[in-house]
């Protein structure tokens, strides 16, 4: 006990301690958190949609006829009508033959890597790729070649260097942390160029940006051409799990090799039906998308008259760089009193020196609360010393 008391410590020490705060109610725009209500500005419900009528019913009403839980794994006895039918629609929205349903974008980043690449192979790795990517290269006992980000160039070199052995470029279509996207044109003529795969991470692409939310991948004009698309259904499709979109080969590929897949619990019938019923409106509701996207653009606006820069973010993640953990979390908790709730990030999750506090736009928010976010947060930079800019005029 003492060795894990002494770490705890250290993490206090260094100001990376973390401690599971509460919300209560649905993730609304505005949430109870700890007692408080506060305006939610660190949601990854970009649309919404976790909360919308339609989406809560679909879920209930699939516990009711399938049960709460899916009993096995998929290759057991746990594959379901829910599940077949949401691969189905998702393989229809991203333009590719096939799909395949994880239990969390972790266990399909990590499952899919692992299973495409080995021993003697390269994968190539942006260097600020999700940790499920990072975790995906180590499992899969690759060369991992990991390319400065975004660098196609650097990228280039380390695909010569490898001399064929190549198996894998995999990238994250909008940059978690940092809100940016991925040249992913540039990464698909290399990956053909050199005979390796591209796999993209749309995690936080999906329901997001491209035409009818349908991600990076379809934004850059390449649907159905990028080998593997990995998507979320916990983030803007407001439900829990993961996809992957390939050709059918592929896809049964993953079935009989990807062990993330093999050795999990299927997901339960009521998220696939809640993810299904999400899909259905953004579908049917494209202008969530832009709702998002114009709010987004808004929330970093709003942002830069307070003196406080998102950096390269084109997207609804906007983060407000800071740099060590100790003012970041200073900053993080004198929004919070100030009602703005938007978490700060520190190592591991980003590197050292560039710890921020990571805001996210959703489409539900109203746009004078955006800007009151944005003033909230600005001032408590400015009582910190962290911004000496005064705000500007609207």
């Amino acid at each position: 006990m003492t060795e894990v008391r002494e770490r705890l410590e250290e993490l206090r020490d260094r100001g990376l301690y973390r401690h599971l705060r509460l919300v209560e109610g649905p993730q609304g725009p505005s949430v109870t958190l700890d007692g408080r209500p506060v305006l939610l500005l660190c949601s990854n419900n970009y649309l919404g949609l976790a909360d919308r009528a339609e989406v809560r019913e679909a879920a209930a009403e699939a516990a009711l006829q399938w049960g709460a839980g899916s009993g096995a794994s998929r290759l057991i006895s746990g594959n379901m009508e829910p599940h077949r039918a949401l691969e189905r629609r998702l393989a229809a929205f991203e333009g590719y033959g096939s799909a395949l349903l994880f239990g969390s974008g972790y266990l399909a980043n990590s499952g899919v890597i692992a299973a495409l690449a080995g021993r003697g192979e390269v994968v190539f790795s942006d260097e600020l790729n999700h940790a499920s990517i990072v975790d995906g290269c180590r499992l899969s006992r690759a060369e991992t070649f990991v390319y400065r980000h975004g660098d196609v160039e650097h990228l280039s070199w380390g695909l010569r260097r490898a001399r064929g052995r190549g198996a894998l470029i995999v990238t994250d279509g909008v940059f978690s942390m940092d809100g940016d996207v991925a040249p992913l044109p540039q990464l698909l003529e290399l990956a053909r160029r050199h005979g390796a795969r591209l796999m993209v991470d749309e995690a936080h692409a999906t329901g997001a940006i491209g035409p009818g939310g349908r991600g990076s991948v379809a934004a850059a004009g390449l649907s159905g051409e990028v080998d593997v698309v990995v998507g979320t259904l916990g983030k803007a499709l407001g439900s829990y799990g993961a996809y992957v979109c390939a050709d059918a080969e592929l896809v049964d590929l993953l079935v009989n090799s990807a062990r993330s897949f093999i050795f999990s619990t299927a997901p339960p019938p009521s998220a696939a039906a809640a993810a299904a019923a999400a899909l259905a409106i953004l579908e049917a509701e494209p202008e969530l998308v832009e709702r998002l996207q114009a709010n987004a653009a808004l929330l970093r606006r709003s942002l830069a008259a307070e003196g406080l820069e998102a950096g390269p973010s084109t997207t609804q993640v906007v983060p407000v760089h800071v740099g060590e953990a100790d003012a970041t979390m200073e900053l993080c908790e004198l929004a919070l009193e100030k009602g703005v709730f938007a978490q700060g990030i520190r190592p591991p999750t980003v590197p050292d020196g560039s710890c921020r506090l990571r805001m996210t736009a959703m489409a539900t928010h109203r746009r004078e609360d955006l800007v009151a976010a944005a003033h909230m947060v600005g001032t408590a930079a400015r009582e910190i010393g962290l911004s000496q800019a005064e705000p500007l005029a609207a």
